[in-house]
Parts: structure tokens; C-alpha cells; sequence
């Protein structure tokens, strides 16, 4: 195994996404002193949230900590699902079959929303539409799977099948799974380009954005309302601000939302350049894949069909990085055999964001809105929230929106008991899904 031992960033980390795509070195630039809204967090939702804004004629600044795009919208494996964590009978019991529909009907509309952002904005990110099959590794699970995904066509209209396990080597080069899930409405892309090119129009519909900017306190000191955000470079008066941090939320900055938001690390490898012919064999048409674990992983061709990119939640393991990438490409190679010989050009580690409900969530707090709590679909949800946040400031002064507003609108999340931003619990937690998915024979 080979990979990159020595990166700028002391993460020692570089995303396999940033060699098309690389992020901006710090410019030293001036803030502006005023601005009609403020975005903390520079990737899918603050820069899309400030394309609507500034095309709408408002003044906007974005402000990251890190470089432009640093977390995890250039960190991502580029699957464009929409997921929702619950399954469809999970949500129409939690939430009555009508709210269920409408709450799966949102994620089409997302989908939807990233390419037409796509399409409007002409950004070259590689999107394709091969669809993603899901395997199943037992036959109960095929069973539930094929139930859950008869009820989602009904109430999406979405045709998803399910596959026998002699069917399987049509959408997968693996002998893992006994059957699985086909979705042909799920797309994948390059999340750098697409930021990249989110990042441009953002800034040609007039947004001023910059990195290496951390904001280290907003206060709510005039009367008027208005917030004075704090920077090492100096302040910025906005009369509004929109936290769009997801699983980068700095908790001198914020300690309430430290305290309703769990970051999860998820871990990405890819492999060197490899045959189209055997990617093809490992992916037939390129589909991007995952797999029915409770440990979840997910897995997916890289753009030009020529090697494979394969993520997992991050291993919890004490010792070196070699060691975290080593077990990825163990769980790689389980799968997929014949990459047991192929070198690991790049590992990266983002951050995945939960809250006690596991939706994603739109939601103000002391007057400051928030959008985040993403799931690992942060692809398709973190565009679309970004809009509806600035749907909503828009249609504030006097202008109505095109669309309805989001289902995802709501309180503000529970607080997680004795959770205070570090995740202690998370060994435990992934020790108990592990342990259920050898128990259930997914081992």
C-alpha cells in the first residue's frame, strides 16, 4: 500500500478532490465593514444561500475559518442521494403516511434543485446519472429491503427495484450480497468542481467570499437587531447571519449548537489509476454503490472510470494513519478482491453531522438561522437548504417565494445528554453496531 506522507494542511490529509479542484491560498483580503447577511461556513449551503441572496440584489459576505471549501463539501464521495435516515415505514409511522410522502417528495425536489444548479450555472463537475445499487449481505435483510423500497416507489414514484442474487453481477462485480436495491434517480459527481463552480457564481452574482477568516464571536449588541461578527481581521456589521457550519461548528464559537450537533468522521480512500475494463467489470455503467451495514459503507467509480473511491465511518483505531487507511482497504478489498494489489493514492477524513433526530434541519436560535444536520446527504440537502434559507430572508421584505417552504423548518434541536462537543460515546456506539452487524451475519 502507498499513499502521500507529507500534505500542507497538519490534518496530513489531501482529498483526492482537491488535485482538479485545490482550494484558494489565504489573499489577506479587507472585509467589507456591512452587510445585509452574514454566512459563517463556506461550502454547499452558505454558498448557495449566498448565490440566491446577492442574485436577489443583497450584500453578502461569507467568512470560513479554513480555506474556502475546506470541510465537507470538497471532503465528500460525491453521491447525490437525498437520503432521508429514517426508511419509508420508519417515517410514515413517526410522522402519518401524509407527512411522509411530502417529507420523501422534498428530497426529489432537492435532487432536482443540485442539477438544476448545475445546469443554470454551466458547472462542469462530472455528473452522472448512472444511478447506485445497494447490496443486501443476508437473505432477511433482501427481504426487508424489497418490502421498505415497494413502499418508497408508492409513495415517490420513484421506480426502485429490487434484484435477486442471480441478477447481482449485472450491477455489481462482487459475490458479497445475495440481492440489493437499484435506485436509477441517484446520481454521483466531482463535489470539488461543483463547489468550485458554486464558489464562481456566488462571487460573479456579486458575494464577497473569503477563507482563513474564522468569525471568533457574534453578539447581538444594537438595538436595532443587528449583529457585529468578530474576526481577526477585523468586524463586520450584517443584519442578518446564517450559521452554515454542519460538522465544523467551533465550540468557543458556539457552544450552544456544540451541544445538539454530533460530528461523525467518515474516511475516503481511492485508488491509484487502474483498467477502465476493470472498473467496468467492478461497476457495471459506473453506478455508484453502497450496502445495507449498519456500519455503513459507500463506494462509487471515480469520474473518468478509471479507478474506485470507497469511504466507511472512521475507524476508530489507536496508532497511525497508515492504520485507519488499512482498515478501509481491508473493507475494500472484501468487497472487491481483485483491487487487493492496487496502491491507495489518496485517504482523507470529513465530518459527518447528526442530530437526536437524525433529520436534517432548518432552524433559528437568539435570532441566528441554522441549516445543517446533514446525515451524510449533505450532497443534495446542503444545496437545497441553502436556498430555502435565503428563500426565506428574501420573502422578509415583501417578496414571495416560487417554491413552498421546506418541511425541514422547525425547533431548534434537543440537546444531547452529557454531550458538550466531544463525542466520548462514539467507541461505544460504533462497537454496537459493529456488534449487531456480525450478530445479523453481515460480518
Amino acid at each position: 500500500m502507498s499513499h502521500n506522507s507529507k500534505y500542507s494542511h497538519p490534518d496530513d490529509e489531501i482529498p483526492y478532490w482537491w488535485h482538479a479542484a485545490p482550494p484558494e491560498p489565504d489573499s489577506n483580503v479587507s472585509l467589507p465593514a456591512r452587510c445585509d447577511v452574514a454566512i459563517v461556513g463556506s461550502g454547499y449551503t452558505g454558498l448557495t444561500a449566498a448565490l440566491y441572496l446577492a442574485s436577489a440584489g443583497r450584500d453578502v459576505v461569507v467568512l470560513d475559518r479554513e480555506a474556502i471549501g475546506f470541510g465537507a463539501s470538497t471532503r465528500n464521495g460525491g453521491i447525490a442521494s437525498g437520503n432521508l435516515r429514517l426508511s419509508a415505514s420508519q417515517a410514515k409511522q413517526q410522522y402519518g403516511e401524509t407527512k411522509a410522502r411530502k417529507l420523501f417528495a422534498e428530497g426529489v425536489s432537492a435532487r432536482d434543485h443540485l442539477h438544476e444548479l448545475i445546469t443554470t450555472h454551466d458547472i462542469d463537475c462530472d455528473y452522472q446519472l448512472n444511478g447506485r445499487f445497494t447490496g443486501a449481505l443476508t437473505d432477511s435483510d433482501l427481504q426487508k429491503m424489497a418490502r421498505e423500497t415497494e413502499l418508497f416507489s408508492a409513495m415517490t414514484g420513484i421506480e426502485a427495484y429490487a434484484i435477486e442474487q442471480n441478477q447481482v453481477s449485472q450491477y455489481i462485480g462482487s459475490d458479497v450480497y445475495v440481492g440489493g436495491i437499484v435506485r436509477p434517480d441517484i446520481a454521483h459527481f466531482h463535489p470539488g468542481k461543483f463547489h468550485l463552480g458554486l464558489l464562481k457564481a456566488a462571487r460573479q452574482a456579486g458575494t464577497f467570499v473569503t477563507g482563513y477568516c474564522g468569525v471568533d464571536q457574534i453578539s447581538k449588541t444594537h438595538s436595532d437587531g443587528k449583529f457585529t461578527l468578530q474576526t481577526a481581521h477585523g468586524s463586520v456589521l450584517a443584519n442578518e447571519v446564517i450559521m452554515a457550519t454542519n460538522g465544523y461548528n467551533q465550540k468557543t464559537l458556539n457552544n450552544w449548537l456544540s451541544k445538539r450537533i454530533v460530528a461523525v468522521r467518515s474516511r475516503i480512500i481511492v485508488t491509484e489509476a487502474l483498467s477502465k475494463n476493470l472498473i467496468a467489470t467492478l461497476a457495471p455503467n459506473l453506478r455508484a454503490m453502497g450496502e445495507n451495514r449498519r456500519l455503513f459503507r459507500y463506494f462509487r467509480p471515480g469520474p473518468e472510470g478509471d479507478r474506485m473511491i470507497f469511504g466507511s465511518r472512521e475507524p476508530i483505531i489507536q496508532g497511525s494513519l497508515d492504520k485507519a487507511i488499512e482498515h478501509v482497504r481491508q473493507g475494500m478489498i472484501g468487497i472487491f478482491p481483485d483491487l487487493a494489489s492496487a496502491n491507495i493514492q489518496s485517504s482523507w477524513a470529513g465530518n459527518v453531522a447528526f442530530s437526536r433526530s437524525e433529520l436534517p434541519l432548518i432552524f433559528q436560535h437568539d435570532g441566528i438561522h441554522y441549516a445543517m444536520g446533514y446525515c451524510g446527504s449533505g450532497t443534495v440537502w446542503a444545496p437545497w437548504f441553502g436556498k430555502q434559507l435565503a428563500d426565506k430572508l428574501i420573502a422578509r421584505d415583501g417578496h414571495s417565494s416560487t417554491q413552498p417552504e421546506s418541511l425541514f423548518f422547525g425547533e431548534p434541536p434537543a440537546a444531547i445528554p452529557l454531550y458538550n462537543g466531544r463525542p466520548w460515546f462514539l467507541p461505544a456506539a460504533m462497537a454496537w453496531e459493529g456488534l449487531q452487524d456480525r450478530l445479523q451475519g453481515r460480518s
